[in-house]
């Protein structure tokens, strides 16, 4: 599917609002935690939105006079992922600024394998160079397996750069993301805030691809300096909200003193379920809390209800477009962009989850619940 974006004129003034608010709000997010609403730990900011179907008329018949056609292949881990979807909406909203800036179409080819698969990635990859795409825009399923595919492209002048997930040993020019170490072990550092002493907890991970073992190994070197938590094992799951949240049922059946929970990946909030599993029937205080990677709408129940004291919300928004603006950057100016763009987190606590709802709206989530949209701005 292509989500392509160009025009031939001036820009409307209600789409200039628009472009500089996302403008201040992308500077905000990429350049450290300023003076927003939301209060920073370590790290700071980051987005997310729902993406939403793009303009039917983006793709333009053909190049215009003003310059050539660039195309841009977004290649995610998963069609299923809301996370990669929003980098989506991310990618398709700067192309289509970057259009009006440079008057030239700009093309994002959505190419994203229907689950995480790192070999159908390679593929994908080789079929984007062949379709003759000028850059490709990768979230790295497999360092071991993308590397060599991204090699061969690069060696065929098309340009490679990654996002939320590397792949260090490849050529690519560039990644963004956040450190995903240390998120590892910023997930630990919130929970044993919250936590009893000797409270057991369970490391829930996701897949084993590159970012996923990279967090693993920083929650349990953080975890590693806390004697009074006890870590009952690290689990690995197919990621789907269904699957995460079997592997939590699991993990509870088989280890039943553990009430804390560390989700490197927020799949097991992506459902209800853990609501009603988690929260005691007498309405009192929950004994499990859970600190977990992401605040997409359908986790903010879990803050409202108190199970999930904080969530650290990546930058996926900006995960396309940040990686749209440096491609762009390096086709048509030729300016020399950092090996590494970081990014930062934002903490969702109860205290800011009205203007973290306000903005997931902002950017474009279609399902945040209108009773978070209505919760006062703290003090």
């Amino acid at each position: 599917m292509k989500a392509g974006v160009a025009t031939d004129g001036s820009p409307s003034s209600a789409t200039l609002r628009r472009h500089r608010s996302r403008n201040a709000v992308l500077a905000l997010l990429v350049g450290g935690c300023g003076a927003g609403v939301f209060s920073c730990h370590r790290p700071a900011p980051t987005p997310t939105p729902q993406p939403t179907a793009p303009p039917k008329a983006l793709v333009p018949t053909s190049p215009s006079s003003d310059g050539k056609r660039i195309r841009i292949a977004l290649i995610a881990k998963s069609t299923s992922n809301p996370s990669y979807l929003s980098a989506k909406l991310g990618a398709e909203d700067k192309a289509r600024e970057l259009a009006e800036t440079w008057k030239r179409p700009i093309e994002i080819d959505w190419m994203t394998p229907p689950q995480d698969d790192a070999q159908l990635q390679a593929q994908r990859i080789l079929q984007a160079v062949n379709e003759r795409v000028d850059a490709i825009l990768i979230s790295s399923s497999d360092d071991s397996h993308v590397a060599a595919a991204i090699n061969d492209a690069v060696s065929r002048g098309v340009e490679v750069m990654t996002f939320d997930s590397d792949a260090p040993s490849s050529k690519r020019f560039s990644f963004c993301g956040v450190d995903n170490k240390k998120l590892g072990r910023q997930v630990i550092q919130e929970l044993v805030q919250v936590l009893p002493r000797k409270a057991s907890v369970a490391i829930l991970v996701g897949s084993r691809d590159t970012s996923g073992l990279q967090r693993a190994a920083g929650a349990l070197e953080e975890a590693a300096s806390h004697r009074d938590i006890k870590i009952v094992g690290t689990f690995f799951h197919p990621e789907t909200a269904t699957d995460a949240v079997a592997e939590v049922l699991r993990v509870r059946a088989a280890f039943p003193k553990v009430t804390g929970w560390a989700f490197l990946g927020g799949w097991p909030l992506y459902t209800k379920t853990l609501l009603t599993d988690f929260l005691p029937p007498d309405g009192k205080a929950p004994k499990h809390h859970v600190v977990s990677v992401n605040a997409l709408p359908p986790q903010l129940a879990y803050v409202e209800k108190g199970i999930a004291p904080v969530l650290l919300a990546q930058p996926t928004y900006l995960w396309g477009a940040v990686g749209v603006q440096a491609i762009v950057d390096r086709l048509i100016t030729h300016k020399t962009v950092p090996e590494i763009i970081p990014m930062e987190l934002f903490r969702v606590t109860q205290a800011n989850l009205g203007n973290w709802a306000r903005q997931l709206r902002q950017w474009g989530f279609g399902d945040v619940p209108d009773e978070y949209l209505k919760l006062p701005s703290p003090n």
